[in-house]
C-alpha cells in the first residue's frame, strides 16, 4: 500500500514525541509503512554556540519566547517546497478547536502534516502568522508546551488510515467518527461481582443485537452530550428511537 500520510512534529523534546512513536497502533502502523511520523528538534537549526531557541519578549513581559529562526527553518528542513496536498500547523490557545471533523478534513485534504510544537511563553507571532497555515487547540486549558496536542492530532488522523486500525470497521464506529456516542461495550465473564452483561448480547441474535446497539448509542448521546444531536441529521428511525428513550425516561 505504501505510506499515506507524512506527520512530521517539531518539538524541543524529541524523547517524549519518541516515545509515543514506539507505542502500539503507531509503532505497528509506522513499522508497516502506513505512516511515517518524525519529530525535529528545532535547536538543531539555531546559529549560536549554546543552540538558543528563545529570547526576551519585545516590549517587556514576563518569561521567554521562541524564536523565528529556527522554527521557520525548521519547516523548510521537513518541507522543502510547499505543495497543496500539505499543511503546517501551529499548536495554540489561539487556534481553531480540535474536532473529529477537523481530524477527517486533515486526512482527507492533507497526506503531509508538519505540527509546531510551542513552548516557553509561546512562539514568535511571525511564525503563526507567515509560516503556519492554521491555528489548532487542543482545548480550553493551559498545558506545559504543544507536545501533548501534536500527539493528540497525530493520532486522530492516524487511526483513520486504511490498515492502521486491525478492524477496518473500528474507526468510523468509535464515537465522535459521526456525531453519537459510542454504545456500550462489554466483555467476559458475563457475570462480574453480580454486575450483568445484558442478556441481549449474549443471545446471538445479531439484528436484535444490532438494534439495541443502536438504541443505546442514541440514549448515550441523549444522556450525556445531548449537543451532539444537534449537529446530526436524524433518520425518521433515530427520531423514533428517541421519542422511545424520552417515554421510557418519563417513567421513571
Amino acid at each position: 500500500m505504501g505510506i499515506i500520510m507524512h506527520i512530521d512534529i517539531l518539538s524541543l523534546f524529541p524523547e517524549f514525541i519518541e516515545a509515543f512513536f514506539n507505542q502500539s497502533m503507531i509503532k505497528r502502523a509506522i513499522d508497516n509503512q502506513l505512516i511515517s511520523m518524525k519529530v525535529t528538534d528545532p535547536r538543531d537549526f539555531s546559529h549560536d554556540k549554546h543552540r538558543h531557541v528563545d529570547d526576551t519578549i519585545y516590549g517587556g513581559g514576563a518569561g521567554m519566547l521562541m524564536k523565528c529562526g529556527p522554527i521557520d527553518e525548521a519547516c523548510h528542513a521537513v518541507l522543502p517546497e510547499k505543495k497543496e496536498n500539505a499543511r503546517i500547523i501551529c499548536l495554540s490557545p489561539a487556534g481553531t478547536p480540535f474536532t473529529q471533523d477537523k481530524a477527517k478534513e486533515l486526512y482527507k485534504k492533507y497526506d503531509h502534516l508538519v505540527l509546531i510544537c510551542g513552548h516557553y511563553e509561546g512562539i514568535d507571532h511571525r511564525i503563526e502568522t507567515e509560516v503556519a497555515d492554521e491555528l489548532i487547540s487542543i482545548g480550553d486549558y493551559v498545558l506545559t508546551g504543544g507536545e501533548l496536542g501534536a500527539m493528540v492530532i497525530a493520532d486522530a488522523v492516524a487511526r483513520m488510515v486504511p490498515g492502521v486500525l486491525g478492524d477496518a470497521g473500528s474507526a468510523v464506529s468509535d464515537s465522535f467518527y459521526e456525531p453519537l456516542l459510542e454504545y456500550p461495550q462489554y466483555t467476559k465473564p458475563a457475570e462480574y461481582k453480580g454486575w450483568k452483561v445484558p442478556d441481549i448480547l449474549l443471545s446471538g441474535h445479531h439484528e436484535k443485537i444490532d438494534a439495541w446497539r443502536k438504541k443505546e448509542a442514541l440514549r448515550r448521546t441523549l444522556e450525556n452530550r445531548p449537543d451532539l444531536l444537534d449537529k446530526r441529521i436524524l433518520t425518521d428511525e433515530e427520531k423514533k428511537i428517541l421519542q422511545e428513550i424520552q417515554e421510557e425516561r418519563d417513567k421513571t
